[in-house]
């Protein structure tokens, strides 16, 4: 009974330290991977004419409009990622658009997520599909615009006129 009484110890010492990560490294995802979008989308605004040929090589309706489409989500998603400003919506955009890269560039590996795991996860997309849905799912954390807009307008927010008690991240 003592030994397992030290284990919960022990575990519950763990999850708090691990709990005062989340925020940290969730800044650190944001940060590394809006840089990432950013330079991406960036490199593609600069080289339009390529990501059009791109995109028509891949059969992506309207490829003109989706080249500019997609270098301007990724290179002010990148920024929007950076600041933690308006982070779950634009992460829910970089995810679809991560999605649809898997779908239109790197269809072989998106369908051998089972059977060649290594080959999906291996494909560009994946880490950028991966820090989106990070973002997404988690939120960007204490460290952000969002959550700073959130506490300065907790109060506002928790009126009955929003119908809520809570404010969520």
């Amino acid at each position: 009974m003592k030994a397992l009484t030290r284990a919960a110890s022990v575990h519950g010492a763990l999850c708090n330290i691990a709990q005062k990560l989340v925020s940290p490294f969730l800044l650190a995802v944001r940060l590394y991977w809006g840089w990432q979008f950013f330079q991406t989308g960036l490199g593609k605004l600069r080289n339009q004419a390529r990501v059009v040929d791109f995109f028509t090589s891949l059969n992506i309706p309207f490829p003109a409009i989706n080249a500019h489409f997609v270098s301007g989500l990724e290179f002010f998603g990148g920024i929007l990622l950076v600041l933690g400003l308006f982070s779950r919506p634009v992460s829910l955009l970089l995810t679809g658009s991560m999605f649809i890269a898997y779908w239109t560039a790197d269809h072989d590996a998106l369908v051998s997520i089972f059977s060649n795991p290594g080959k999906f996860y291996g494909a560009d997309p994946y880490t950028f599909l991966f820090a989106a849905l990070m973002i997404l799912i988690f939120g960007p954390g204490r460290f952000s615009l969002d959550a700073l807009i959130a506490t300065r307008f907790h109060s506002y927010m928790n009126s009955p006129r929003w119908g809520t008690d809570t404010v969520v991240s």
